[in-house]
């Protein structure tokens, strides 16, 4: 097996595509809008993948936030709120925020399984701040750690009860980002000691089954490397001081803030301690390219993939989907 999660050309398995992934075994892979058609050809696709990798726990991935962040939609699939709404609701009752996080978050893991998917990279950790650029913006759960980690908590809760993994992003958080990393490299400047505020939440979710880094660059820790790229932040302080114990994949490796081609950002991050590295644009020769310089998955990062897949079972409950979600929106309007 190959350390890299793969994206695929389109809304089938090519040919091409089929013959290299039996070949590599990639540890999994990533839809977008590009590769969804419906609910039939979406559960023919992940049934084909399981198939070709002979997993039945293949991990296949999805970012389904809600909000500006969704590759299923209307009218085929419902919409879902974003962060921000639960955030806002936290305001007037605690409790009930955190359970319409958790109601919202299990209708949206029904939603997947219906269809095979068995990973949303879901819940946002990211502390917001005063400067947050609005690429984060209303995704976060709010400027206050503990709100943000007990919401968080809830919403990784929810998908396991609709059977899929969640993945806490972006490590070691991404709030005082004031550029979007697709487009450029952020610095975030703070001192060590204003960012634990940032860490908070991601030590309170050690145990989340996975994780996903940002490609931000901290000079506290780090003034060379951007967090996917630096041993010293992913040694000392995501597996350190965070403890987070689960897989780490790194963010999109396309993304505008790293520099150098595709497959050496994959095997730089690789070797820089993230389990897996993440290649979105199912991009044929660029994903040869990625197998042949990467090694083959590590022993432990093979075991936290398997421990991490092992924390669900799909459910199929389709039928529940509505009631979660009313009830969602019944909490969620005591906000006004």
């Amino acid at each position: 097996m190959k350390p890299v999660i793969f994206g695929l050309s389109g809304e089938r398995v090519t040919p091409d595509e089929r013959a290299f992934f039996r070949e590599c075994d990639p540890a999994g892979y990533i839809f977008f809008k590009r590769n969804i058609v419906d609910r039939t050809q979406l559960r023919a696709l992940t049934d084909d993948l399981r198939a070709l990798s002979g997993r039945d726990d293949l991990a296949i991935l999805i970012d389904q936030e809600g909000g500006r962040v969704a590759r299923m939609q209307p009218p085929t699939w419902p919409a879902f709120p974003p962060g921000g709404a639960f955030d806002a609701l936290y305001d007037v009752a605690p409790m009930t925020a955190i359970e319409a996080a958790r109601v919202n978050a299990e209708a949206l893991g029904l939603m997947l399984s219906e269809v095979g998917i068995t990973v949303d990279c879901l819940p946002l950790l990211d502390v917001r701040v005063p400067e947050t650029h609005p690429a984060i913006g209303d995704r976060a759960l709010g400027s206050e750690p503990m709100r943000v980690a007990a919401l968080g908590r809830a919403t990784i809760e929810g998908l396991r009860a609709g059977g899929v993994v969640g993945v806490v992003k972006h490590m070691p958080g991404q709030g005082r980002a004031v550029v979007d990393s697709h487009l450029e490299l952020p610095s975030v400047t703070a001192s060590d000691a204003d960012l634990e505020q940032d860490l908070a939440p991601f030590a309170a979710l050690k145990d989340a089954p996975m994780g996903m880094t940002g490609h931000i660059v901290f000079p506290a820790w780090d003034k060379d490397r951007c967090a996917t790229m630096s041993p010293t932040i992913i040694t000392e302080i995501i597996r350190g001081k965070i403890g987070f114990t689960g897989l780490l994949m790194s963010d999109d490796l396309d993304m505008k803030a790293l520099k150098g081609d595709v497959p050496q950002r994959a095997a730089n991050c690789v070797a820089a301690g993230c389990d897996v590295a993440l290649n979105c644009w199912g991009r044929f020769d660029e994903m040869v390219a990625i197998a042949n310089l990467l090694p083959d998955i590590t022993s432990g990062a093979r075991a936290r993939l398997d421990a991490a897949m092992a924390t669900c079972t799909p459910v199929y409950a389709s039928d529940r989907i509505a009631e979660l979600m009313a009830k969602r929106d019944a909490l969620l309007a005591l906000a006004g």
